[in-house]
């Protein structure tokens, strides 16, 4: 189930970014409020498998977790946080958001990546000990 939902939101909040990136070179405010609502829905899609992770990384049960798999987990929370402040800064009036809105998008999104290139190594690594 958390593997099935975490792409959804990095996909909505890559979208914003670029609505954000539209709606800074050509004001106009279709692109600011577009930006806005998949903040929004990127959000919602967001904390549902951050859920699903705490109780993966910090009550791991029989499986332990790595460093790797906690440091993605606060990485996405950062990401997450980032993403609430540039909900609230979407709320302005159009010309109010830029440049911080889409500072904040390319955080958001920059914060995602990391997290994501974190869960690759840390898959990639354990598939090649399984390999050998």
């Amino acid at each position: 189930m958390f593997n099935l939902l975490d792409p959804i939101a990095f996909g909505f909040l890559v979208g914003a970014l670029i609505f954000d990136v539209i709606y800074a070179r050509s004001a106009d405010v279709l692109w600011f409020k577009s930006a806005a609502w998949l903040i929004a829905i990127g959000l919602v899609f967001a904390v549902i498998p951050r859920l699903i992770n705490l109780v993966r990384v910090w009550f791991p049960g029989v499986n332990r977790s790595t460093p790797r798999e906690k440091a993605a987990f606060v990485v996405y929370l950062l990401g997450i946080a980032a993403a609430i402040v540039n909900a609230f800064v979407h709320s302005r009036d159009a010309y109010g958001v830029m440049p911080e809105g889409m500072w904040l998008s390319i955080a958001t999104v920059a914060l995602l990546v990391v997290g994501n290139v974190l869960v690759t190594l840390q898959q990639w690594n354990d598939y090649s000990q399984v390999q050998a």
